[in-house]
């Protein structure tokens, strides 16, 4: 078959080994794979991304010497069922998977793995335990933007909010899925920040109530102003820092790079929630004082459960979240490292998809 392989820092078509299913797996066709932000930091970051994996018992421990097939966001044909399986899905059903399988007892995460094959490739297995069918009618494309709207969906049901006011900071992927995730929830009013002009336009197709330009407005004063509606006159002081009567105040963290945790710190009310789903692969930092002074709670989420993977399909299929505005662009495999680099310009695209089906 044919792959786009991780080797170094650089994207290689290859052909190799069709991956035979072990216990309880099934083989399955890739239909459609999206190109995940991880993806373009683990291409730069590979080896941190791994050791860090592995010193906090994560499932992305990687030889990046025999090459990676990266891609965790698809949507698939079941083709075999390998041994032990009850084949409760026909060969030929669409389905949809949290990127794991499990081989000798070890959980192995599809994508970042130099075991099993991501979505960047022809085929992959999977295990069978964790496949969701397609719902009829939901196109391929759609379905296979089920992992990264679980991303959104997990952080906002981590969050908890009550009457907080949301803050997007960042609005790629992650943070539109956020977006999405606290719209159909209806929470709000939701403000969004980005340098990016596209990214804020789709900030408002998601669900954003205020778009913010941060080279022009504070997303921070935008908060307050927003915040500081609709409060009760003579409230009373929450604590013994002097500061005006606002909503709570819940900010997400979706960029990912160093400086934007301590930044958030110094931009959030006293007794603010920041909640940080940006992978950062490199050292931070930030300024405890201001946490402590404010007493604010940083919050990190990873992921999602698999009830949530399979609510989030669900909403999709059943229109409570759009997610065909996310998709920007479709290309092959051979049209993969080109991709990689287009995404590097957040005004060029939002999502693109990968089809292995697709000529060069």
């Amino acid at each position: 078959m044919r792959a786009v392989v991780m080797r170094g820092s650089e994207l290689m078509i290859e052909d190799m080994a069709v991956p035979e299913p072990t216990e309880g797996e099934v083989l399955v066709k890739t239909l459609a794979c999206g190109i995940c932000g991880s993806d373009l930091h683990a291409l730069k970051f590979a080896q941190q991304m791994s050791e860090a994996s592995e010193q906090a018992g994560g499932s992305m421990a990687m030889d990046l010497s025999r090459g990676v097939v990266m891609g965790h966001e698809f949507c698939a044909e079941i083709l075999e069922h390998g041994p032990g399986t009850t084949q409760a899905h026909a060969v030929g059903t669409r389905v949809c998977s949290v990127p794991m399988t499990f081989r000798g007892g070890e959980m192995k995460a599809v994508g970042y793995s130099d075991e099993v094959p991501g979505g960047y490739a022809e085929n992959m297995v999977l295990s069978e335990s964790m496949l969701l069918e397609v719902p009829n009618g939901l196109s391929t494309d759609l379905a296979a933007l089920t992992e990264p709207m679980a991303v959104g969906y997990h952080a906002v049901q981590v969050a908890k909010l009550s009457k907080e006011v949301p803050l997007i900071i960042g609005c790629g992927p992650v943070g539109l899925a956020v977006i999405a995730a606290l719209k159909m929830n209806q929470f709000g009013p939701i403000i969004a920040a980005d340098f990016s002009p596209r990214r804020r336009e789709l900030a408002e197709v998601m669900g954003a109530d205020l778009v913010v330009d941060p080279a022009e407005n504070s997303p921070y004063e935008s908060w307050m102003q927003v915040a500081s509606t609709d409060v009760d006159e003579g409230v009373s002081p929450q604590s013994l820092i002097a500061a005006p009567a606002l909503r709570p105040g819940l900010f997400f963290e979706c960029v990912g790079i160093p400086g934007v945790i301590d930044q958030l710190m110094a931009g959030a009310p006293q007794a603010g929630r920041i909640v940080v789903l940006g992978v950062c692969m490199e050292e931070d930092h930030f300024q405890p004082m201001s946490g402590i002074t404010k007493e604010l709670n940083l919050q990190f989420v990873l992921g999602y459960t698999p009830e949530e993977f399979a609510q989030t399909l669900h909403n999709i299929a059943e229109g409570k979240v759009d997610a065909a505005p996310l998709i920007s662009g479709k290309v092959g495999l051979d049209g993969v490292p080109a991709a990689f680099a287009d995404l590097a310009d957040p005004d060029k695209h939002a999502k693109i998809i990968v089809d292995p089906a697709i000529s060069p």
